[in-house]
């Protein structure tokens, strides 16, 4: 059943893709879902960094560029203006349509509306801004009728590492399946500028986040933490492989399970012959 563990090595050129077929593989995705839902382009939060990067570039060379609306979304706490500037690099090069959208005046009524609002409580100040990101995202996507393009990547997502319903709310995640690390690679390969492909990568939910800190952890050491759980190896092979302490695998480990809720969709009492969400999950042409 499980995959023989002893084939598994676990370094750095276990994550090599062969990112030409990776890169064909996604934009036809990409193109199938626009197609099939009838939509008129994909919108997207382009943050300057290289998941919204990379995703803005696959989108470009699938729909075309003039098909793709990047909305940046700076708000006064977090704003730097070399994020925004690196979001317009990206935007020129794969000749992106752009709408500038300041937060800030949203974000300060949403805060003001909140009869229990505590501005020192950062995680859910935090949480508002990226749900408020999403409210933007749909907005242009309904009246537009565009799809709302998401750029999670496979090794925040197994460890919970984004907001429910903030920027984990979208029609598609083209990246969803890759780790960070291969993420980078695949930005390189698409000719996104190393200094951007490389830039440390932060939620920019309070000033000076940065990822890495938060999840402990450098991505080059998670990923194969997370490669190694992926096909059911024990926690003391991969520290053995890894030479580093098991306690760092436990950690990795009980933080993917404690975050699987955030990765379902909302849980069901099965009452009827078929149930939404448990169910329906064919695509919509073998109804």
């Amino acid at each position: 059943m499980h995959r023989n563990v002893d084939l598994v090595k676990l370094t750095p050129s276990i994550l090599e893709m062969d990112f030409g077929e990776v890169q064909k593989r996604i934009c036809r995705f990409i193109k199938e879902y626009v197609g099939t839902a009838e939509a008129k382009g994909i919108v997207l939060g382009l943050s300057g960094g290289v998941d919204s990067a990379t995703v803005a570039a696959l989108a470009s060379l699938a729909v075309g560029g003039e098909n793709v609306l990047a909305l940046l979304l700076p708000e006064k706490e977090t704003n730097k203006q070399k994020d925004l500037e690196d979001a317009n690099t990206i935007a020129n090069q794969f000749h992106l349509q752009t709408q500038l959208c300041d937060m800030t005046e949203a974000l300060n009524g949403i805060y003001k509306s909140i009869p229990v609002y505590d501005r020192t409580d950062r995680l859910c100040k935090g949480n508002i801004k990226a749900r408020t990101r999403m409210i933007f995202l749909y907005y242009y996507a309904n009246n537009q009728k565009r799809i709302v393009c998401g750029s999670s990547d496979k090794s925040e997502t197994m460890m919970g590492y984004f907001t429910k319903w903030g920027d984990a709310a979208a029609d598609i995640t083209p990246n969803i399946d890759l780790y960070k690390s291969q993420v980078r690679k695949l930005a390189l390969y698409l000719g996104i500028p190393k200094e951007l492909a490389l830039k440390p990568s932060t939620p920019a939910l309070w000033p000076e986040q940065l990822a890495e800190s938060e999840l402990e952890i450098r991505y080059e050491t998670l990923d194969l933490i997370l490669y190694g759980l992926e096909r059911f190896m024990k926690p003391e092979e991969i520290a053995e492989q890894l030479d580093i302490e098991q306690g760092i695998v436990d950690r990795v480990k009980a933080r993917l399970l404690a975050n699987e809720h955030k990765r379902r969709v909302p849980l069901a009492p099965k009452l009827g012959f078929r149930t939404m969400g448990n169910d329906f999950r064919l695509p919509r042409h073998t109804y």
